[in-house]
């Protein structure tokens, strides 16, 4: 079989060598495309492959129609929204993420610009601490699990919300469960968010949402800009000049948030899952699963049933 791994950012050299060693260990060939600069080059990639690893690269209807030979796909990380995984499932493309593998990453950077945050920026002026704060973590899944498992050890008052996690498993974890998203916005100094972009999330944290917050409220996306409704989350901010926004994905109005000096940051690009451990953890993982696939169709991680 033929594996190719399609990245517009590469792989660290070290989780290349460790995919290698797992694709080629189960007989099978890898091919690399890295740092291509045109879907032209993707497209001629993909003719003849039986699987591919992406990263955050878009595997579009086009791309999926030029791979004839196709059976699997897997996303080096948790968000798989780069995807077409409804047209996938049409041509009988198993799709998978590889959860968790980048999770301690994201959420170490989540305190990283909270600390940053909480220090006015590192401005000289005096700041605050977060021992005592309410932090409220939107979406209990991997990365969530480890926010919390992190915020205990700054000793801060840890809240949750997740549709589709009971609330129970969050009690058990030493969090609060709340009933509802509002609960978590009105009880919380801080909400991190943590929710996919789908049809139900893409623009929910808008203007009654957020403004719900405490006064000198934080929020952390470090999730998806599309959940975010910025023109609401902007007017907003304009009117109450205590809400601070910190994100490592820069929104389509940067320039615009810019403007509330003091009060947000953006990473140049998206860095949550931009480690050495997590670039390496996903990749081999990613490798991994494939040979699972072929060698005994196993689907544990799909995402396209």
């Amino acid at each position: 079989m033929k594996v190719l791994v399609a990245t517009e950012k590469p792989f660290a050299p070290v989780a290349i060598d460790g995919i290698r060693k797992e694709i080629e260990g189960a007989g099978h060939q890898l091919l690399l495309l890295e740092k291509y600069t045109d879907k032209a080059q993707l497209i001629e990639a993909v003719a003849d492959v039986d699987a591919m690893i992406v990263r955050s690269d878009k595997v579009t209807p086009e791309v999926l129609d030029a791979a004839k030979q196709l059976k699997i796909v897997v996303r080096a990380g948790a968000g798989y929204d780069s995807i077409d995984t409804a047209y996938a499932k049409e041509k009988g493309v198993v799709v998978e993420n590889t959860p968790g593998q980048n999770a301690n990453a994201v959420a170490e950077l989540v305190f990283g610009l909270l600390v940053y945050a909480v220090r006015s920026f590192y401005n000289g002026k005096a700041g605050s601490e977060l021992l005592g704060k309410k932090l409220g973590i939107l979406a209990f899944g991997n990365v969530g699990r480890n926010v919390a498992r992190i915020a205990k050890g700054f000793g801060m008052d840890i809240y949750a919300y997740d549709a589709y996690c009971p609330a129970e498993v969050i009690e058990q974890a030493g969090v609060h469960a709340v009933a509802n998203q509002d609960e978590l916005f009105q009880t919380c100094d801080i909400v991190s968010l943590h929710i996919p972009a789908t049809p139900e999330t893409k623009q929910s944290i808008n203007r009654a949402v957020v403004g719900q917050m405490h006064k000198g409220g934080i929020l952390v996306n470090t999730a998806r800009k599309e959940v975010i409704n910025e023109p609401e989350l902007l007017q907003l901010m304009a009117e109450r000049t205590d809400l601070k926004f910190v994100t490592d994905i820069k929104p389509d109005a940067d320039a615009e948030f810019a403007a509330f000096e003091g009060r947000y940051f953006s990473t140049p690009k998206k860095m949550g899952a931009q480690t050495a451990e997590a670039n390496i953890n996903a990749g081999i993982a990613a490798a991994k699963q494939i040979n699972a696939y072929f060698a005994d169709g196993c689907t544990k991680f799909q995402v396209n049933k």
